[in-house]
This record gives C-alpha cells, structure tokens and sequence, in this order.
C-alpha cells in the first residue's frame, strides 16, 4: 500500500457518522487548520493529560512445538491463555487495560496471532509480556514485529461533537483489524499549513463513504521507528481493499513513505488462537 489511512478520530479523521460538520450539504467539511503545528509561535504548553497507549504484539511460532505430545501441548497452551487472561482480569479498572486478540495462521506467514493490548502506562505492557515470558510456550514463539504507540488529538478535524474529536480507541469491533506502521515524507511537513488541510480534505471526502471500515489511528513519534500505526476494524475485506484504491488517487497518498508490512488479523478468543497453533 502507498496510502496514507484514511482519516478518523485522530491524525486523519472524517466524522464517524458520515456527516460533514461545518460545510455544505453534501459538500466537503469545512476543517480548522493549525497554523503554528510547530508551536514555535504560541509557545504551547506540553499536554500531560492521560492518554491510552497501544502495543501490538505479533508472535511466531517454532513448528518444534507441534511435535510435542498432544497432552503437552493442550498444558503449555492452557498456562499461556492464563497468564494472558490474567493480566487484564487482575488489573484494577483504572489501568485502563485492554486486550484483543488475533489469529494470523493461514493468512500470513512470518507471524501467528497478535495481541492488541490498550493500558495508561507503556509499563503495563512490560507486566503483560514478563507475564507470557514466563511461560513455556515463550520459548517456542518468537516476535518478529512489535509495535508501541499513544492516541492523541486530529489537527486536521473540527472540533466539534460527533465529528471523531476523541481520544479513546474503541478497539476490536470488527471481525478482522488490518494494521500496518506509517510513515510520512519530509517534504510533507515542509507543506504550508492549509496545503496539508486541503489535501487532508480531499483524503476524508473520498473515504467518507466507507462507513463499514472505522480506523484508529495512533502516533509513535519518538516512542518507536514509524510515525503512526493504523489499525481498521471491519467486517467487510472487500470495502477496505477498494477503500484503499481509491485513496491511492489522493494527493496526500504522494506524501507516503512507508505503509508496510500489512497485516490481516482475524478476530478470535484467545483459546481459539491457541488451537489454530496446533
């Protein structure tokens, strides 16, 4: 994919209703334009406000595994779903704990399954992994990606109610997430502030459509390699793949560097995960 996401709730949001607060009927919606994105003229105080962190944690597994005795197997897979399950049933609710999880066997190969984990603190995503570390199932699974990120506010979007100014995720709606790292070019950010609006505009008018597709669009900067991680919730494969062509014909999409590696995941409870590795 050469695209950048389509844009909701947070770097590059439409309004999740389909609406177009602030414009024409039918027309496109009238966006606020950040005119000092570098804070050099405002001289804008840091936001220290509680924001939900992300991690999306990829596993592979060694085919070792599958050569141990059936009875063996069932053991180290029940100890593994425990400890995952553990770490969201025994946190207190205001740790904000989340965890989805995600079968990945037959859809793509360098990795498994995914867990999708959502807390306050980036250290609760070190408690959750010393937790599966801990387990003997670690010791055939290795991660070949692994990817931390944080929600934060859209400067390309009203805000206005109903138009996706939140800062919660709502994750795992969906029966499949696709996910895939992001980076944007240089020259985008040498762009004047209304340039990187108009074209923003024309990216959300063109997704608008796609009601059966919702992002969550998260930001790395300084906390890991790429700028964003894109995460879609659908039920529908289909409207994401002919979302993602037709955004192609954007011109913010000329701005992209990097959009891979894609991942395809497909819901499931963690004991089902567990099965589909054999």
């Amino acid at each position: 994919m050469t695209d950048e996401p389509k844009p909701t709730q947070t770097e590059n949001t439409p309004p999740p209703t389909g609406g177009r607060p602030g414009g024409a009927p039918g027309g496109r919606p009238k966006m606020m334009v950040d005119l000092d994105p570098s804070g050099q003229v405002t001289q804008r105080d840091p936001d220290r406000a509680q924001r939900q962190f992300l991690n999306y944690a990829f596993f592979k597994l060694d085919p070792a595994f599958r050569r141990l005795p059936h009875f063996e197997r069932e053991e180290i897979k029940a100890e593994f779903l425990a400890a995952a399950q553990g770490w969201v049933d025994e946190a207190p609710a205001e740790k904000g704990i989340i965890q989805r999880t995600y079968s990945l066997v037959g859809v793509r190969g360098d990795v498994d399954f995914m867990l999708w984990r959502i807390a306050f603190d980036v250290r609760e995503f070190q408690e959750a992994q010393g937790r599966l570390n801990r387990t003997r199932l670690m010791g055939y699974l290795t991660q070949p990606y692994n990817y931390v990120s944080m929600q934060r506010r859209s400067q390309y979007v009203n805000r206005v109610e109903g138009s996706g100014h939140g800062l919660e995720v709502l994750p795992g709606q969906g029966k499949y997430l696709f996910i895939y790292p992001f980076i944007k070019t240089r020259p985008w950010y040498d762009l004047t502030p209304h340039s990187r609006q108009g074209m923003m505009d024309e990216h959300i008018y063109a997704s608008a459509p796609f009601k059966g597709v919702r992002i969550n669009t998260s930001y790395s900067y300084g906390i890991d390699d790429q700028e964003f991680v894109v995460s879609f919730d659908s039920d529908y494969p289909q409207e994401f793949v002919d979302l993602v062509h037709r955004l192609r014909y954007t011109e913010a999409s000329m701005y992209t560097l990097r959009d891979t590696p894609m991942f395809t995941c497909v819901k499931k409870e963690l004991a089902d995960v567990m099965e589909d590795l054999g």
